[in-house]
């Protein structure tokens, strides 16, 4: 049951260089999308539109639709179907009972595979039905771009599952408005209580949210196939808010993000 090591690396901050918000940054994401958090307008745009696998930042739609299903307070059962998937888990045991909230935090902040499984299958019976739900709501939010065929992004045999960074973004746009959600997606170091007492600490997974003092969220995801993917958010506390995807990157993911989320503020701060 390994907890995240935090190294010097993970916090110390980023050398993004100079940032000018009347040039549009240069990164190596092969798509991307940055939009005003309030308003929804693009800010920046990179072959926004292509289909992708996105991984983890999957988890933003499982947690939103457990997070305005309700009932945050109440009990979950572990089941053994749960905890069969890879690479990175909680390691909780079938029996044991968790509160869904307790639950979420250990989705968005150590990013289970083996929670989303279990939020699933205690939401709507199973994964296929699960993934049928996920598939309705990114419908709403005009994701319609998208497909899911599981609630944790991990590759699905047999079944496409695919997103753009302008669909991530409007998940990510309903996921940051979430109040509940927000919170939870902005801790840096998270204390998880297990069903035997025992505890914990996991680090967000998010390593610009350890660096950037404006970060306040969001997902990370990464799968061979994927390639890293962030969703990112930041809030300057003078009004302006901003969201960052950046799907199909490689190690530069942190530097990216923040790159794109400096800019998106400086830029968003000076129209006034």
């Amino acid at each position: 049951m390994p907890a995240t090591v935090v190294d010097d690396e993970d916090t110390k901050p980023a050398d993004v260089g100079p940032i000018d918000p009347n040039v549009e940054p240069k990164v190596t994401a092969k798509s991307v999308l940055v939009i005003n958090a309030r308003t929804g307008q693009v800010l920046y745009e990179k072959d926004a539109d292509t289909r992708r696998p996105i991984a983890s930042t999957t988890k933003l739609l499982t947690a939103l639709i457990i997070a305005e299903s309700g009932g945050l307070r109440e009990q979950v059962e572990v089941q053994p179907i749960d905890t069969v998937c890879e690479p990175t888990k909680l390691y909780f045991k079938p029996g044991e009972r968790y509160a869904r909230s307790s639950l979420l935090y250990a989705l968005l902040v150590h990013s289970c595979n083996d929670v989303a499984r279990c939020l699933a299958r205690d939401n709507a019976g199973s994964i296929p039905d699960f993934a049928a739900k996920m598939n309705v709501r990114a419908a709403q939010l005009g994701a319609v771009n998208t497909r899911f065929a599981n609630p944790n992004g991990l590759p699905s045999p047999g079944e496409e599952q695919f997103s753009t960074a302008r669909d991530l973004s409007r998940i990510a746009r309903a996921a940051y408005y979430n109040s509940t959600l927000r919170e939870i997606m902005a801790i840096q170091h998270l204390q998880f209580q297990y069903a035997d007492g025992k505890t914990r600490e996991y680090t967000n997974t998010n390593k610009v949210l350890l660096r950037y003092g404006f970060c306040n969220g969001m997902k990370t995801g990464y799968t061979e196939a994927a390639g890293h993917c962030l969703v990112s958010s930041a809030d300057d506390g003078a009004g302006h808010a901003v969201i960052s995807v950046c799907l199909a990157d490689n190690k530069s993911i942190w530097i990216d993000s923040q790159r794109l989320l400096m800019w998106a503020l400086a830029g968003e701060a000076g129209k006034r």
